[in-house]
């Protein structure tokens, strides 16, 4: 299981310190919002490139932005391995995500709670990674939808049924007692913000995902 650390619930302030508590960490999940698909501003292209020069570490970056066909290159070139865009926020998925590739990033595409599944099906066997929005997005700290998981379970069938690629990754309401149910419905990828840097020690944090999940 891959854990990704979002640092939407990081200090800011001192974002390095932070960066170096979560070592354990095979990911780090950026989120990028523009207080027009989602009530919250965050993070531009500009973070990725402080942060690039500082880590190996796969840098997934979930764009929850209006028109994202407008940005997708900058964050690419900034040094993003992932990026990941909402079925909702463009009618032009299929362009965004050629785009986003012909960039040489990975593709992802993202769903939030009240989108289903069937959405996404047409690009299902072009995308890198499918993100599973288990709250709906904007602000962390939220619980989990536990509704949602359904959405995991249709998706790793569908990617065996099909011999589709992707990983399937989870964000929102993200802890030691739902990483699980997300583990067995499927899921390859945890993003957890607030329960990993709201802890003394995120690294044990961390370790307790991998732990529940074993």
């Amino acid at each position: 299981m891959i854990i990704a650390p979002s640092i939407l619930s990081a200090d800011l302030y001192d974002l390095k310190t932070d960066l170096e508590k979560v070592d354990e960490a095979e990911w780090i999940h950026i989120d990028s919002m523009d207080g027009q698909f989602v009530p919250n501003i965050t993070f531009g292209a500009n973070i990725v490139s402080a942060i690039r020069p500082r880590t190996t570490k796969t840098l997934d970056c979930h764009l929850m932005i209006a028109e994202p066909e407008r940005y997708v290159r900058d964050f690419c070139e900034a040094g993003a391995d992932v990026v990941t865009i909402q079925a909702e926020s463009t009618p032009h998925v299929h362009r965004v995500l050629q785009m986003i590739k012909d960039a040489g990033a990975k593709a992802g595409i993202a769903i939030n709670p009240g989108t289903p599944v069937e959405r996404i099906q047409p690009v299902l066997a072009m995308v890198d990674l499918v993100l599973v929005m288990t709250v709906n997005p904007g602000f962390g700290g939220q619980d989990f939808l536990p509704e949602t998981v359904s959405k995991i379970t249709t998706l790793a069938q569908l990617r065996e049924v099909n011999e589709y690629s992707y990983l399937i990754e989870v964000d929102g309401g993200i802890t030691h007692e739902t990483a699980p149910l997300c583990k067995e419905a499927g899921a390859d990828v945890l993003v957890a913000g607030s329960y990993i840097f709201g802890a003394e020690e995120p690294n044990g944090r961390i370790d307790q995902l991998k732990q529940a999940v074993k």
